[in-house]
């Protein structure tokens, strides 16, 4: 295993423990759950935290906490939506 594909499977094990904690699951849609997975690892190897990759980074570190996974916006939209931006986080049905 390499060490990217390592730093996968901790970043899935760790968003697989948040969904959990939360009533919730992972996308069943592998492709989009690794693609969402990859970009959370390259952003927290490229800028020192998993940014979610689905939004725009401003630069500002202050600013850009808010779109840190789980980002601040993502309950909200799984519970009116039944998923977050990134589709990563689903309700549970």
């Amino acid at each position: 295993m390499t060490e990217e594909n390592a730093e996968e499977e901790e970043m899935l094990k760790w968003a697989k423990g948040y969904a959990k904690k939360q009533g919730w699951t992972l996308n069943e849609d592998e492709k989009q759950r690794g693609t969402v997975i990859r970009g959370l690892v390259r952003n927290k190897k490229k800028f020192g935290r998993p940014y979610c990759p689905c939004r725009i980074r401003s630069g500002d570190e202050e600013k850009d906490i808010a779109i840190e996974c789980p980002c601040v916006y993502h309950k909200d939209e799984v519970t009116k939506e039944g998923h977050c931006h990134c589709n990563l986080y689903y309700k549970t049905a």
